[in-house]
């Protein structure tokens, strides 16, 4: 396969990052990458419900993960996990809490602009409706940030896909993409297509709109948690019910082994390295110390599992039957 050049993964066109032999893929995921398309679990008193809005595989994880690394000290250590040294298939997973009086969705997935086109991605509703629930049955739609893939679901042909939510996004984060110079740059970038996103996606619906920061508590049980470096304002989320704790990270990790064994390598999609790495470096010490459940969007699905140390860096324990 030809490489990718940074610019053509920095731009994230859907197409242009699948490749044009993973096209297949994505029209016809092989069965490996469809036989499930959501995880439902007790959290306490809540019930959580992950659920695919993408399938297929993608080139990487360099330079997704390890931009400033030579690509072959990348491709090692998927190697040394018994993994393809040059493809890998990321998660686009968002999260379902049910409280027992709100049904609350963390990110909204692709949507029909997002990062993985249809017929891959973009196939959030259908997942809602295969458990039971109607996108007007969600009270409220909790975003990470701001970037196609996780705001890209918000409207569907020209209308609001979430009509009776309230919208709840970090304050930094709302004014860093709503800022007129983000619409300044190279129109094949990444933060220029989602400051497009951002206008005809997130704006429509500022009435609706809640501007929270770090601490703040969404619904009872559910807090935001600081996370930047990924951009400017992202948010992690603390979700708890009866001693059960969840940690919704976002996008502190965009592969489970390359991300969490060596946190201080770049990320190609960090609109700030390094205060993306101590972001990764502080959440996973957490995770690992507090010994929390972790939801991470870009992790295999179902995006669920735990982190210890490991060395220097961290391991990624993904979830079997420990939640049965």
């Amino acid at each position: 396969m030809t490489d990718l050049t940074r610019r053509h993964l920095a731009a994230a066109a859907p197409l242009a990052l699948l490749g044009a032999s993973t096209r297949a893929i994505a029209e016809t995921p092989p069965l490996g990458l469809e036989s499930a398309a959501h995880y439902r679990f007790a959290l306490g008193g809540f019930t959580v419900t992950m659920l695919l809005d993408a399938a297929g595989l993608i080139d990487g994880p360099w330079p997704i993960v390890g931009e400033d690394r030579p690509r072959a000290e990348v491709e090692e250590l998927m190697r040394e996990n018994r993994l393809p040294p040059n493809r890998f298939q990321p998660g686009f997973t968002p999260v379902l809490v049910e409280t027992g009086r709100e049904r609350v969705l963390f990110d909204t997935g692709n949507g029909a602009v997002g990062f993985v086109p249809r017929p891959a991605g973009g196939r959030l509703a259908a997942r809602l409706r295969a458990v039971g629930i109607e996108p007007d049955a969600i009270t409220h739609v909790v975003l990470t940030h701001c970037h196609t893939d996780h705001i890209g679901g918000l409207m569907e042909a020209g209308q609001a896909a979430f009509p009776r939510a309230s919208l709840v996004v970090g304050g930094a984060e709302f004014d860093f993409w709503r800022a007129p110079e983000r619409l300044g740059g190279p129109p094949e970038d990444n933060a220029y297509r989602s400051a497009q996103v951002f206008r005809s996606h997130l704006l429509p619906h500022v009435e609706r709109a809640r501007l929270v920061a770090d601490g703040a508590e969404i619904v009872p049980g559910i807090r935001a948690l600081a996370a930047p470096g990924h951009t400017p304002g992202h948010l992690a989320y603390h979700v708890e019910s009866g001693g059960k704790r969840l940690l919704v990270w976002g996008d502190c990790a965009h592969h489970e082994v390359v991300s969490l064994a060596r946190p201080g390598w770049h990320a190609l999609f960090d609109m700030d390295k390094a205060e993306g790495a101590r972001t990764r470096e502080r959440i996973y010490d957490m995770a690992a110390r507090e010994a929390l459940l972790v939801a991470g969007y870009h992790t295999s699905f179902p995006s669920l599992g735990y982190v210890v140390r490991a060395g220097t860096g961290y391991r990624w324990i993904p979830v079997s039957y420990q939640l049965l």
